[in-house]
């Protein structure tokens, strides 16, 4: 059963969508008679769009764009090159190119939403995050023919109120956040005697 299945459940949704923005990112809805869709979720390597990693990495790629074209690296890469420990932009391509995981990419997505209110770069990436994230429930509405409502959950979206925001604002006012683990959902399952 995919992760997102639960998400529903643990909401105690029968018809709607989970939208989860964590490590990485993925849409996924069901209607009450059984029907599934899911999209996103590829990946941190070639998708998972506005989720941590992705965050990190559109941060680190407007920087380095700041760097070839001889501009400030401002608040962002000030940011960027301290979480990173490194003294410049070379440095930092190799620190960057040692992280294998993808949770390591996430886990310094922090300074970009501590940043967006004083680096317009920064506050792209949110907004651009935001809007793949929306993109991503939207296609599942659109495959299932269902508005929602949409369940936000993942430790991106839940604890970044700046994409929270964004998020929210983007697909209306179907929005509820995830407030039981989704753990929960596996429980409410078996409980129902429900098979996936």
């Amino acid at each position: 059963m995919h992760d997102a299945r639960l998400v529903l459940s643990a909401a105690q949704i029968d018809e709607g969508i989970a939208l989860i923005a964590g490590t990485g990112s993925v849409a996924y809805g069901r209607t009450a008679g059984g029907r599934e869709a899911r999209f996103g979720g590829w990946g941190w390597q070639i998708g998972d769009d506005g989720g941590g990693a992705w965050i990190t990495r559109e941060a680190a790629r407007e920087v380095l764009r700041r760097a070839d074209a001889g501009l400030p690296l401002g608040e962002l890469g000030s940011r960027l090159l301290a979480a990173c420990d490194a003294r410049d932009t070379m440095q930092l391509i190799g620190k960057l190119h040692g992280l294998r995981e993808p949770m390591e990419w996430a886990a310094m997505a922090n300074f970009v939403f501590e940043t967006a209110d004083l680096d317009p770069g920064a506050q792209s990436v949110v907004l651009r995050g935001a809007s793949a994230l929306s993109d991503l429930a939207r296609s599942v509405r659109a495959s299932l023919g269902i508005e929602g409502p949409v369940v936000l959950a993942g430790g991106l979206l839940l604890n970044q109120p700046k994409l929270e925001c964004a998020v929210r604002d983007d697909l209306g006012a179907s929005c509820l956040r995830l407030e039981e683990p989704p753990v929960a959902g596996a429980v409410r399952l078996a409980e129902l005697g429900l098979s996936p």
